[in-house]
């Protein structure tokens, strides 16, 4: 257990050295240090079993710019192989953020997060070059369509260790050298005040906050001067002050603190030092995006609306409402 840090991210700490991100070694290596190799999650044995259970293929073609992110070979895999692929990969379920197509293998994630990526990918500063901040990441189907973009580099956070190794998985064949790593983090962990990135993207974190300004502050500090922030989050239709705390749960989520309105977010994104925060995308969530698949067999959204009422939740609050909203250092 003790090389996992050096097999996921040896790269990512050489290359750290003389950089902007200099600062955040001195806490990024104890802290994965303390996560993955003294506190390891119960399932880490299995998951890593999974990992290096996936067989040795060599892709022709990687997809970074379509909707199912993956690799892809000219000559069908034998039987034999695809059912080596197919076992390890469902192994490593749930799969919740994606799709993904390993060599024919679809992965048909609960949520359609290439329709998410469309809706946001048009309103931003060209990725190209640049060097990026993915909070709340997930398995990180949207660092590969930022890599896909030409991006620098890009550093997703998200404490979910499962993700991790879907990430991984993913990786092995899609760029295993590429520049390009997902740390089982939280924003709270990054160095405050790094300005070390040029985008910074925090897609449907700030409702699981209690200190929704802090996490905004976090976010301003984290990109460099002239740097800008994508944030998607659940809104609430109100004016200017209005916003949504739910007594307990929000459509089943225990952890759902404060759902602004546009214009109070567009506020609190202005008082937390952003400029030219504006509102791009508001988009209510249908059961075609987020739904069960054979990859994610549990309850999803419909299970968590009124059947007799989908613009509410079983808890009889507004239905979910995203709005994205970008604005710049």
């Amino acid at each position: 257990m003790t090389n996992i840090i050096d097999r996921f991210y040896g790269d990512l700490l050489e290359d750290m050295v003389d950089t902007r991100l200099e600062p955040w070694l001195n806490t990024l290596r104890p802290d994965l240090h303390e996560i993955l190799v003294n506190a390891p999650h119960g399932d880490t044995t299995r998951w890593l079993a999974c990992l290096d259970a996936l067989p040795p293929v060599q892709p022709d073609r990687v997809v970074l710019d379509e909707s199912a992110v993956g690799a892809a070979v000219d000559e069908p895999l034998s039987d034999a192989v695809r059912e080596q692929l197919h076992h390890a990969l469902k192994g490593l379920m749930p799969w919740r953020k994606g799709p993904f197509n390993l060599f024919g293998e679809y992965i048909d994630t609960e949520w359609r997060s290439d329709w998410k990526w469309d809706r946001v990918v048009e309103h931003i500063a060209p990725l190209q070059g640049r060097q990026i901040l993915d909070v709340g990441c997930g398995s990180g189907y949207h660092m590969w369509r930022m890599l896909g973009e030409g991006a620098s580099r890009v550093i997703g956070v998200d404490p979910s260790r499962l993700f991790l190794y879907q990430f991984e998985a993913i990786k092995k064949y899609a760029a295993p050298g590429a520049p390009v790593h997902l740390l089982p983090l939280k924003m709270e962990d990054v160095t405050p005040r790094l300005k070390a990135f040029d985008t910074v993207f925090s897609m449907g974190v700030l409702y699981h906050r209690k200190s929704p300004i802090e996490h905004l502050q976090e976010l301003y500090g984290s990109l460099r001067a002239g740097g800008q922030v994508v944030l998607e989050t659940l809104v609430i239709d109100g004016v200017l002050g209005e916003v949504l705390m739910p007594e307990d749960r929000y459509a089943m989520m225990r952890n759902v603190w404060f759902i602004p309105s546009p214009d109070t977010l567009l506020l609190w994104m202005r008082r937390a030092g952003f400029r030219n925060a504006r509102v791009v995308d508001l988009n209510r969530t249908t059961m075609d995006e987020q739904r069960p698949t054979q990859w994610m067999g549990f309850n999803s959204l419909k299970d968590f609306l009124d059947p007799n009422d989908p613009l509410m939740t079983v808890e009889g609050l507004p239905a979910p409402l995203r709005a994205v909203v970008v604005a710049e250092v």
